[in-house]
């Protein structure tokens, strides 16, 4: 295999903890086992980029593998020689139970097929997660036919195990070191070939969904939900990358299980594990009418109640679903949450626990060439460094740096930080505990944004599902945030929300306007976005070459009001000391840009000042170079298109106010009409509050 430069550098920063992907994929579907299984051994012999080293420890691995997996059939072979050689080594999913009638444990090895395999007690203490689901490990298997001749007697035992996953203390600091030596994005494509996909084959934005899906691993009490088509590799990362894992199957859910047994106080799944993911969630129940509240009152604090004892864990919740239609029809029909089972999908309080809904329809079916041929991490140190990093946290790296808008809620706001926590964990793993072996690595602006415009979103698809519910509480979902005390206010929006022929409830950018011209004689009234961007320099210039002659003089009105008007506008800032520029962008048959002169009046004020207008706004009126505005003869045509077009509210001078008397009643309660009398006012009643 040809290396690439990140094969190298990945070499050279993480010599030993590295594997080319490729070689997993050799092993995954011919043994029985979890690809973390193969990948441990694979990091154990053939961490090199040296081919015949690899070669000779893929004949190690091959070996392993083949003598000590069970496959189906092979279960009496394994007893067999158990019996003949006195012990045999596998590797198997290992779980125990307390056999109350003996005051022991037993342990069970489904490979084999066997329910009643002596152990000691203090392997069961040091291992509990045998007791919760289990875990895969290197197992000595004994067999003592002294035993086997007694009556109800146990052949076999367990003398000894190791579990598969990496032990090693100083992994993080290691992954830290290493870390330095990646710039942010090369970073960003070696953890997603760290588990398997091939970044050169994703689009932005799916590899931005990826590094989502790991965010659970990386942080204490996390709750997420992704739902989406089917292939897309929803549950891969929960059941084949970490050990720390545990995926829950479609079915009923045992609160004993899941959080305490309450006859042998043992704690469950989600004090055992960093994640519990609840794969095929639509087909979840407990057995216990109160098992959902359990799980609300655990997603909102960590905390259950056996009892009076209240108990605490740390794992985090994830459940994955699928679509049985597109996106888009999902929400026609209904919400986003309608694929969740029946006690879940219309309850907003469950819904105001999750800390991010991730957009499952953005990754495509998993195909050959997303898989990655190139080197990444072993699982087991990538896994256990994701566990390590749950002590640490980022709030302070970004805390003071980026403030969020009026539209968010405190339990918004702690949704958000987690997922910004957990991703930028993902990106700058360092330990910034007390004696950690690493300091702490500078966040940049650029990466707090990034982390904060998909944190804000995730968190706004849960919102936007409850105000579908129809709850006024969830009304405003505006969600933005600005870098610094002095930052631009940016809006963030959750994107299958989004039409690009119409008006949206969100602000646009500062400098965009929607405007509405009511056309002429030979003309419709046509929809335009305006979009202004000012810098250093002086004068308005049009992109849209040739301009059309009627927007070129709407704009040339524009300017010169701006300029004679400018401490009533914009106050102390000069507009002659930058420069404009105009694009004009058709959404109808209509391409004149007639009469938009206040709307790019706006445009040009709002990009000077770095303030939104508001969002679902659309702006109607002309105006001379005097600052009079132009009258509008067809105001019902004018709102009518408006409404079809999606506007909440039009912006209209006030001398159409008798003409709206002709409007549909229909139209009237779909759009709300607001008057200005100048252009000052107009900018008032248009500029966020």
């Amino acid at each position: 295999m040809q290396l690439d430069a990140l094969d190298q550098l990945a070499a050279r920063a993480f010599d030993g903890f590295v594997v080319r992907k490729d070689l997993v994929r050799r092993f995954k579907g011919q043994y029985p086992v979890p690809t973390y299984v193969g990948e441990f051994l694979l990091g154990r012999y053939c961490s090199s980029t040296d081919e015949a080293e690899i070669q000779e420890g893929l004949d190690i691995v091959q070996r392993q593998l083949a003598s000590r997996t069970v496959r189906a059939g092979e279960e009496e072979l394994f007893k067999a020689r158990a019996k003949e050689q006195g012990r045999v080594k596998l590797i198997d999913l290992i779980t125990a139970r307390l056999d109350a009638k003996n005051d022991c444990f037993v342990a069970e090895l489904p490979s084999l097929r066997i329910k009643d395999v002596r152990i000691d007690d203090a392997l069961v203490h040091t291992h509990e997660r045998m007791l919760t689901g289990g875990f895969y490990a290197e197992i000595d298997l004994s067999y003592d036919p002294s035993i086997a001749e007694e009556k109800n007697g146990r052949p076999f035992g367990i003398e000894s195990l190791r579990e598969i996953q990496l032990s090693k203390r100083d992994a993080l600091d290691t992954l830290a070191r290493g870390r330095a030596a990646f710039s942010f994005e090369q970073w960003q494509a070696f953890l997603l070939r760290s588990v398997g996909l091939e970044p050169e084959s994703l689009t932005p934005r799916t590899r931005d969904v990826m590094l989502l899906r790991m965010v659970p691993f990386v942080e204490n009490n996390y709750n997420a939900v992704e739902l989406g088509p089917r292939g897309t590799g929803k549950s891969h990362l929960f059941q084949q990358v970490s050990p720390y894992a545990h995926l829950v199957s479609g079915g009923k859910a045992s609160v004993a299980r899941m959080f305490v047994n309450n006859s042998t106080g043992q704690r469950g799944l989600v004090c055992q594990y960093d994640v519990v993911c609840f794969d095929e969630v639509s087909g979840i129940s407990f057995d216990q009418k109160d098992g959902v509240n359990i799980m609300k009152g655990y997603m909102e604090s960590g905390e259950f109640s056996r009892g009076k004892e209240s108990i605490r864990g740390f794992g985090s919740v994830v459940m994955v679903g699928n679509f049985e239609v597109d996106v888009v029809h999902q929400q026609r029909v209904g919400h986003l949450f309608g694929p969740m089972p029946p006690e879940m999908r219309d309850d907003t309080a469950f819904m105001d626990r999750i800390h991010a809904y991730m957009p499952g329809w953005d990754i495509p079916k998993v195909n050959r060439e997303q898989l990655t041929d190139h080197f990444g991490l072993v699982s087991d140190f990538l896994s256990s460094c994701w566990n390590h990093l749950r002590a640490s946290s980022r709030l302070q790296n970004f805390q003071g740096r980026i403030q969020f808008g009026g539209a968010l809620s405190g339990r918004d706001v702690n949704a958000v930080q987690k997922t910004m926590n957990g991703l930028l964990k993902l990106m700058f793993p360092y330990a910034n505990t007390e004696g950690a072996g690493t300091p702490e690595q500078e966040i940049p602006d650029h990466a707090i944004e990034w982390a904060a415009r998909l944190a804000l979103e995730c968190r706004r698809r849960v919102k936007e599902q409850q105000k579908r519910i129809g709850s006024a509480e969830f009304r405003n979902t505006h969600f933005s945030f600005q870098m610094g005390l002095d930052g631009v206010e940016q809006f963030v929006s959750t994107p299958e929300l989004q039409n690009e022929d119409s008006i949206g409830d969100d602000p646009l950018p500062p400098g965009q306007i929607w405007v509405l011209s009511p056309g002429g004689l030979d003309e419709h009234p046509g929809l335009y976005r305006l979009d202004v961007t000012q810098g250093p320099g002086s004068g308005v210039k049009i992109l849209n070459q040739p301009p059309p002659a009627p927007f070129k003089e709407s704009v040339r009105c524009a300017e010169q009001n701006l300029y004679t008007r400018a401490k009533n506008l914009v106050g102390d800032r000069d507009p002659r000391a930058h420069e404009f520029s105009v694009q004009m962008r058709a959404f109808d048959a209509g391409k004149s840009g007639t009469a938009t002169g206040v709307g790019a009046l706006l445009a040009l004020c709002s990009a000077l000042l770095e303030k939104s207008l508001k969002g679902g706004l659309i702006v109607v009126g002309g105006l001379n170079l005097g600052g009079s505005i132009e009258p509008v003869y067809n105001v019902v045509s004018v709102v009518e298109a408006a409404a079809d077009k999606g506007a909440k509210t039009v912006l209209l001078p006030v001398t159409t106010r008798k003409q709206l008397i002709e409007l549909d009643d229909d139209i009237a309660t779909r759009v709300t009409v607001v008057f200005y009398s100048d252009a000052r006012d107009a900018l008032l009643k248009a500029l966020i509050e």
